[in-house]
């Protein structure tokens, strides 16, 4: 069973095996810390966007990529504290459209199915989360379908976010999951 922390720490300061990185489909990065992320593991932003640009790559999915190792000065380096795989989490079909609950829900269950080897296989034992992109604050966010009933938007924390990370992570095998929250959501 995994356990989950909770921890205001900077995700690109882990020493996970495995970052889970929330992103949208449209391969436009808005976040600070993705921004951060596009220059510290070019290899993960270069196979994202080329899997934007051709299509293969649907809302409700999740793109782990295997890090290669980078060339350092005279030798290959061990890439330190960084980790070997990265996950993109679709949630999101363009970076102003917030995460639906549906969309999260299907690319957590891919991310749970894709884990499976790697937990069984490549030995992985510590993962990191980045939250802050599966919480949206604004009620400008709230958009109506066709009936004019909210499409359960904004995601809460507490109410929405939280149980479905606890649903479809905890379940895992011998991980420890860190969840990087915002400094707003209390630990």
């Amino acid at each position: 069973m995994a356990i989950l922390q909770f921890t205001h720490a900077s995700i690109l300061n882990s020493s996970a095996q495995l970052l889970v990185l929330p992103v949208n489909n449209a391969g436009v990065v808005l976040d600070p810390v993705l921004t951060r992320a596009k220059t510290l593991f070019p290899d993960n932003h270069s196979r994202y966007h080329r899997a934007c640009r051709d299509g293969s790559l649907n809302v409700g999915s999740c793109l782990i990529n295997k890090r290669t190792r980078e060339q350092v000065g005279l030798g290959i380096s061990s890439n330190g504290n960084q980790p070997n795989y990265i996950a993109n989490l679709v949630i999101s079909n363009h970076p102003y459209h917030p995460a639906r609950t549906r969309w999260l829900t299907a690319a957590l269950t891919d991310l749970q199915q894709q884990m499976i080897p790697l937990i069984r296989y490549q030995g992985i034992r510590r993962v990191a989360l980045l939250a802050r992109p599966l919480i949206s604050g604004k009620l400008s966010d709230i958009v109506f379908n066709e009936s004019n009933t909210a499409d359960t938007l904004p995601l809460d924390w507490h109410a929405d976010t939280l149980p479905l990370l606890t649903e479809y992570l905890q379940d895992l095998p011998k991980l420890r999951i860190d969840i990087h929250l915002p400094k707003s959501i209390e630990l």
